[in-house]
This record gives structure tokens, C-alpha cells and sequence, in this order.
């Protein structure tokens, strides 16, 4: 099963997501800003309150994001 292990900022709205493949993706999270729940992460200093929960990466609002979302729609990093 596919889970983020690490999650760091990547600049703009963007994450830095490490996987527990060992691969690290950068991920922009602006395109879900339209979906009523990430709404309010357009205000950066809320977008910058994000957390991991066993398997993904969350916010306190209850929005969380798919592991695969972030994995198939990130950019390899090394």
C-alpha cells in the first residue's frame, strides 16, 4: 500500500512528498482549490498548517489528499 512518509514545503503550493517506495515527488496542490474543502488552503499561512496522518498528507479542516493523487500527479525529485 502506497503511504507518504514525509512531507515537506516546496514553495508557492506546493509539497515535497517522500513515499515508502523511498520515491520523492514535488506536488502542486492549487488545481484541488476549486473542491469546497481545500478552498480555504488558498491562504497560504492555512496551506502551510498541513500534517500526516498513517498514510497521506492532511489539514486540520479534514482535507486530506489520496497517496496515489500525490503520487501520479507529482514531479520525480531527487
Amino acid at each position: 500500500m502506497l503511504k507518504v512518509s514525509k512531507a515537506e514545503y516546496g514553495g508557492d503550493y506546493t509539497l515535497i512528498c517522500t513515499f515508502n517506495d523511498g520515491r520523492k515527488k514535488k506536488v502542486d496542490i492549487s488545481p484541488l482549490f476549486n473542491l469546497p474543502i481545500f478552498a480555504e488552503l488558498k491562504d497560504l499561512s492555512e496551506f502551510l498548517k498541513f500534517g500526516l496522518d498513517p498514510f497521506t498528507v492532511c489539514w486540520d479542516n479534514g482535507a486530506d489528499i489520496a497517496p496515489n493523487y500525490l503520487y501520479t500527479n507529482g514531479i520525480d525529485v531527487n
